[in-house]
């Protein structure tokens, strides 16, 4: 029995650090999963991301002034929120949706605050039927 006794302390040490380390990478935020809003032209016409797998989905999106964008939490286990300057979705959520519309022309960018490198952009042209 001795030599099981001294087995499982170092067992139970390798599993737990197996457990720590899968944790910690499913919330880091390295290159992997990263959610570069900037590397990636926006989308046009879309008004819904998705918040899901610590990334905004797509990361960029172009609409006229005056469109109402909706962000959809979809992580189910992780929460999320998106803030941008002076507007923001507040607590963060695991389901639901939030609302924001953006009557201005400009860049937008946003981040949730749970997770800072999971980043996104709007970015809004001219009114609807104009140019930017």
């Amino acid at each position: 029995m001795q030599p099981r006794r001294q087995f499982m302390p170092a067992l139970l040490l390798a599993a737990a650090l197996s457990f720590a380390v899968a944790l910690l990478a499913g919330c880091s935020d390295n290159g992997d999963r990263r959610n570069d809003a900037a590397s990636e032209p926006p989308a046009s016409g879309v008004t819904e991301v998705v918040a899901k797998d610590i990334s905004f989905s797509p990361a960029a999106i172009e609409v006229p002034a005056g469109a109402t964008v909706t962000w959809s939490f979809q992580d189910g286990q992780v929460p999320h929120n998106v803030h941008g300057e002076g507007w923001g979705s507040g607590d963060p959520q695991r389901s639901g949706t939030f609302r924001h519309t953006f009557d201005q022309p400009g860049t937008y960018d946003y981040a949730c605050t749970v997770h800072p490198r999971m980043t996104g952009r709007v970015v809004v042209t001219g009114a609807k039927g104009g140019s930017s």
